[in-house]
């Protein structure tokens, strides 16, 4: 089993250590079957519909990991990181500050 996940719609792989998922449901998938990796590579914009609809982001799928780990139904490795690749500057800013800010409130409340 990969440890590192990339999330993104368009872009390959940077290299074989990683397991690629193309949407925010696949990625959904992914964390369903195998648990949060060690380590994610995040996009934000992940495309959109046939009627021209943006489909959920990197950040809708950040959020997603949050809520579950609050919710105590998935946990992140205590050794998670993270990187956002993203080309959207707002998107990548909104995605680092969300998970930075939830970490650190989760190793605070681990001491």
């Amino acid at each position: 089993m990969a440890t590192k996940l990339y999330l993104d719609d368009i872009r390959n792989l940077p290299d074989e250590s990683y397991t690629l998922v193309r949407s925010y449901n696949e990625a959904l998938t992914y964390i369903k079957e195998n648990g949060i990796p060690a380590f994610i590579s995040f996009d934000h914009d992940l495309g959109v519909d046939e009627n021209e609809k943006l489909l959920p982001t990197g950040y809708d799928f950040a959020k997603y990991l949050v809520e579950m780990d609050m919710n105590n139904i998935l946990s992140f490795p205590k050794d998670f990181s993270f990187y956002v690749h993203s080309a959207n500057p707002v998107g990548k800013q909104n995605i680092e500050s969300y998970l930075n800010g939830y970490l650190k409130f989760k190793n605070e409340k681990r001491v």
